[in-house]
């Protein structure tokens, strides 16, 4: 886990790329990589590349980064993890090449030279990186599949600056910061912002499972290598008819093999301990896979300790249990506002979410650990949020309203200002929207809804960021072809849930505290195999994921009712913190915090 940046000024028009441009965009990023920095200049003045270390695997200077072949010809500057490296490497020596380090890195370039950016087929981990290749004068940026990892852009036409982060890239030079209409309305309708966009006009995202191939005579191609709807409807091409013990045996199987490689490190790792069954089953797989100690880390608040969301008692169970090495945290809400100005700085991109990430991560730090594997990744693979039963029912019950749709626009248009002062104004739209899968997972999901956005931003940036988004649209499409109702909201709720807020929030919480989080739910081969089995007639459920582990969890934790891992930030807001909206709930946070992103 480290921080990149790079510039290309690939027209003649541009100018030469400034070193202390490149280090200030660096040196914004210097928590994700407190362990070394490197820099890279091209002789002729048109390529740069730059990066921060956090040194997990080969930890001496032979890792060190940017990076090129022996002949110089590639050069590489990477963020993520490459699990399988070790294989690939293998199978790279036995076709001739020489390796001079330990690392995933010099692995990458070999790859790259041996199969161009077909690499991307090869591998699997978390990973985004810059590739400068010499001989085709080119650059490559690319992106995993499930967009663990960040990489952003900027490209004014002459000049393309990358970085991993959108505040070390506004350290750049140019950079169009002029309001992303897209970016604003995107982050009032979710909570966060929706990939691509950010809430700047000259700054993209590069989209997950995405590459983007950029050359000296301008030509830029965006290829998408990975595709979330195309992979679950390929798996529904074949049924599977197995019965429920082979189906856990092949879970169970899947499962011990990723945590495994999560496991890869030349430093040790811990886990991520709450009372829940994700991070429970990630840390009795650990420590089945594992070979010595295993770390497991608990956060605890003290306004609901003794309470049925108090996690802690439960945590410290399982640790004794598997014979953890275990730390408890206890987080209070002075906590809380002595640490705001650090974690607002933080955050990369507004987000109502995160708190929890960032507080149990500098935990994780403040115990000595520099890895650390979370249950992440296993509500959107086993079904176990309320949206699975929810949507599809709702789903079946709007349906019919479908054909009628100006019933549904007039419904909400009468019932909208009323329901406003009683319930949640959502319900005003579950007629137009509540009858397909897209409009019923905006109403579920949203965080205001879109006949509500001209009271909150600029009409004509309204207009211009809804059509810009196409979000109903676009909901549409990463369901398209996938004819299972639970693969639908799988697709959903990975593609936006999960990608744009969750996994973006503990890349900027984790690196924070210079911490690499590790998904072993969020993982390529896994997710192929739940995939198949989604369609098979042993669909495996959280019970089933439960019972992988060859040590029992214990009964507590499996007969432990859901309640998700909560944080009282509206109790911690209300209480000091100048961060206060005008709406219930996380839409006051919500309102609050953008209030506060534009006067930064």
């Amino acid at each position: 886990m480290c921080g990149i940046a790079g510039i290309f000024a690939y027209r003649d028009s541009a100018p030469p790329v400034a070193g202390e441009t490149l280090l200030r965009m660096r040196e914004a990023m210097i928590a994700r990589g407190p362990d070394g920095a490197g820099i890279w200049l091209s002789d002729d003045g048109r390529v740069g590349l730059a990066h921060r270390r956090l040194a997990i695997i080969d930890l001496s200077e032979a890792g060190a980064q940017p990076m090129a072949t022996a002949d110089k010809s590639i050069h590489i500057v990477f963020n993520g993890e490459i699990y399988n490296y070790r294989e690939l490497r293998c199978d790279l020596e036995a076709k001739g090449y020489s390796f001079h380090s330990r690392s995933d890195t010099e692995v990458l370039l070999y790859l790259y030279q041996e199969h161009g950016p077909d690499l991307v087929h090869y591998l699997r981990g978390m990973y985004a990186f810059a590739i400068w290749d010499q001989r085709k004068r080119g650059m490559l940026l690319v992106r995993d599949p499930f967009g663990i990892k960040p990489l952003y852009y900027a490209d004014d036409g002459a000049t393309l600056q990358i970085a991993s982060q959108v505040k070390a890239l506004l350290k750049g030079d140019g950079i169009d910061t002029s309001p992303e209409p897209a970016g604003h309305v995107g982050f009032f309708l979710w909570g966060h912002i929706p990939e691509p966009y950010t809430l700047y006009k000259g700054i993209r995202a590069l989209p997950a499972g995405s590459m983007l191939w950029m050359d000296a005579s301008g030509r830029r191609e965006l290829k998408q290598f990975f595709n979330l709807a195309a992979e679950l409807a390929g798996a529904q091409a074949t049924a599977l008819t197995i019965s429920r013990e082979e189906m856990r045996d092949r879970l169970r199987v899947a499962l011990l093999d990723s945590v495994g490689y999560h496991l890869v490190a030349d430093v040790p790792a811990g886990v991520f301990l709450s009372a829940g069954l994700d991070s429970t089953t990630i840390a009795a797989l650990a420590k089945e896979a594992g070979h010595g100690p295993l770390h497991t880390v608990t956060l605890g608040f003290k306004q609901y300790q003794g309470s049925e969301d108090d996690e802690t008692e439960l945590a410290e169970l399982v640790a004794r249990h598997y014979g953890t090495i275990h730390q408890t945290r206890w987080v209070t809400k002075e906590d809380f506002q002595r640490g705001y100005p650090h974690l607002l700085d933080a955050m990369d991109q507004p987000t109502i979410d995160g708190v929890n990430s960032y507080f149990v991560s500098q935990t994780a730090a403040m115990a000595g650990l520099k890895v650390v594997l979370s249950g992440m990744g296993g509500d959107e693979l086993f079904g176990s949020y309320a949206s699975f039963q929810q949507i599809p029912r709702m789903v079946n019950l709007f349906h019919p309203f479908c054909a009628f749709p100006a019933v549904g626009r007039s419904f909400r248009y009468i019932s909208a200002p009323v329901l406003k002062h009683f319930t949640s104004p959502k319900y005003a739209g579950l007629l137009e929207y509540g009858g397909s899968y897209g409009g019923a997972y905006l109403l579920r999901k949203g965080l205001f809804m879109p006949w509500e956005l001209p009271a909150l931003l600029d009409g004509e940036m309204v207009r211009e960021g809804w059509n810009e988004l196409q979000t109903l649209m676009r909901l549409e499409e990463t369901i398209n072809g996938v004819g299972n109702a639970h693969a639908k909201v799988t697709a959903l709720e990975t593609a936006w849930y999960m990608r744009n807020q969750l996994l973006r929030d503990i890349d900027w919480a984790s690196m924070a505290h210079s911490l690499e989080i590790r998904t072993p739910f969020v993982d390529i081969e896994l997710f192929r195999v739940v995939a198949a089995l989604l369609n098979s007639s042993s669909v495996p459920a959280k019970a089933d994921m439960a019972k992988s582990p060859k040590k029992s969890l214990p009964a507590q934790i499996l007969s432990r009712r859901k309640t998700g891992f909560s944080i009282p930030v509206r109790e911690w807001i209300s209480g000091g913190v100048a961060l206060q909206g005008v709406g219930r709930g996380l839409r006051g946070w919500g309102q609050g915090l953008y209030a506060n992103w534009q006067v930064q």
